[in-house]
């Protein structure tokens, strides 16, 4: 995923930023991260998908969320 693409993403619910989490070999898949609304996004195919209703919810003890 580019860099600068990253930069300008934010959360669609809340604005905050966004953490690239996972998509290397034994990492799981490549996902977006809301620390704030405790949300992780999927990225397909190299797009993130930016819908609420497509995020994965994190429970408070979620390892992405310690990070």
């Amino acid at each position: 995923m580019d860099k600068r693409l990253l930069e300008i993403l934010v959360c669609p619910i809340c604005k905050g930023p966004l953490q690239r989490e996972g998509g290397g070999f034994g990492q799981g898949p490549l996902e977006l991260v809301c620390r704030n609304d405790r949300l992780a996004y999927p990225v397909r195919d190299g797009i993130p998908i930016m819908l609420p209703e497509e995020a994965r919810a994190l429970s408070s003890g979620d390892p992405l969320l310690a990070r």
